[in-house]
């Protein structure tokens, strides 16, 4: 059997661990052959394919990002997207598909599977960590552990200066690393895209905060929004699955906050360097066993599932489940770290 490998969306640490976890037991314990493809859907696409076998996933474990390359590319926009696609694999006698991705990229590859027979397993891959049926993903806690040392920094520069200082982390629909870092970090204002913020109500948690002489932290995810307000964007420009790209909201929020209290404010967004860099050793470990499992599934004929974490166990899950609905923050969860704000 040839399994096709690829990554899409935005890269991750922990990419390059499935990777080498897919091939070093397909190969010692199946026999498989692998096939890795370019870019994401690019590369079945347009059959633009890397040799993937176990001397080319030697060392790749700690690196960050995918060896592979990503993108945001959608076959279901592309002209004869589908037959493209269909006709790459069989030429070049690929059998099965292993698609690593979030929402989107695993969203095309349900579609594939139930709607026109091509047979993929899917891995979960998203700093966010919103998709349902997996407690969590690879990537978010290394994404989380670097947020919470950027904070950890800031802490003293505000206190030098007695500044407000604004943390923008990212969290377009879900604000799971806007929560665990502020916590983390001992932020005094977590915003998060589940629960619109007032204002007026930040302003009067940084104001308590400068009574107490302390200099105040606000950690606010790229999606939040206040509640007379939209999305804060600097670019209205959509991608390939009709995304916009966030931003600015972390700038906005600290323009309001200086105006309404007269106090110094200044922002500091994390964007891309939060996807960066070395994973951490639970990403690692996550990663490794996602790997593992998933092709499990590809030598048990399992098409159409993703693997999950459930509790400590990885589990198979239809996909069509996963991408059905995003996992956010539960209120009652927002409501038990509020005893900190202000």
């Amino acid at each position: 059997m040839r399994v096709g490998v690829l990554t899409g969306g935005g890269d991750c640490p922990g990419l390059n661990a499935v990777i080498r976890a897919v091939v070093r037991k397909g190969v010692q314990e199946y026999g498989y052959e692998f096939t890795g493809f370019r870019d994401g859907w690019r590369g079945p696409l347009d059959g633009v394919t890397v040799p993937l076998d176990i001397p080319a996933v030697r060392g790749i474990l700690p690196r960050g990002g995918t060896v592979l390359g990503s993108s945001r590319t959608n076959p279901l926009n592309e002209r004869d997207g589908i037959r493209r696609i269909t006709d790459n694999l069989a030429a070049l006698g690929v059998d099965a598909l292993v698609t690593i991705g979030g929402e989107d990229t695993l969203g095309v590859a349900t579609r594939l599977t139930e709607e026109y027979g091509v047979p993929c397993v899917g891995v979960p891959k998203t700093i966010d960590n919103d998709l349902s049926a997996t407690d969590y993903t690879f990537g978010f806690d290394t994404a989380v552990g670097i947020a919470t040392e950027a904070i950890d920094r800031l802490h003293t520069t505000a206190e030098s200066h007695m500044r407000v200082l604004v943390v923008e982390v990212m969290g377009r629909h879900s604000g799971w690393i806007a929560l665990h870092s502020g916590l983390a970090g001992g932020a005094n204002v977590i915003l998060i895209p589940e629960h619109p913020f007032d204002v007026d109500q930040v302003c009067a948690w940084v104001t308590s905060r400068f009574r107490a002489s302390y200099a105040p932290i606000v950690v606010v995810a790229e999606g939040a929004v206040p509640r007379d307000g939209d999305l804060v964007l600097k670019d209205r420009s959509l991608d390939a699955f009709g995304h916009v790209r966030l931003s600015g909201v972390g700038e906005r929020l600290a323009l309001e906050i200086e105006k309404r209290t007269g106090k110094e404010a200044r922002t500091t967004v994390l964007g891309h360097v939060q996807r960066g860099g070395t994973p951490s050793a639970y990403d690692r470990w996550l990663a490794t066993r996602f790997g593992l499992h998933a092709i499990d599934c590809v030598r048990d004929g399992d098409f159409g599932t993703m693997v999950a974490l459930q509790g400590t166990n990885i589990v198979r899950v239809p996909m069509a489940d996963a991408t059905a609905r995003l996992k956010t923050v539960p209120p009652e969860l927002y409501e038990e770290v509020g005893v900190f704000f202000g």
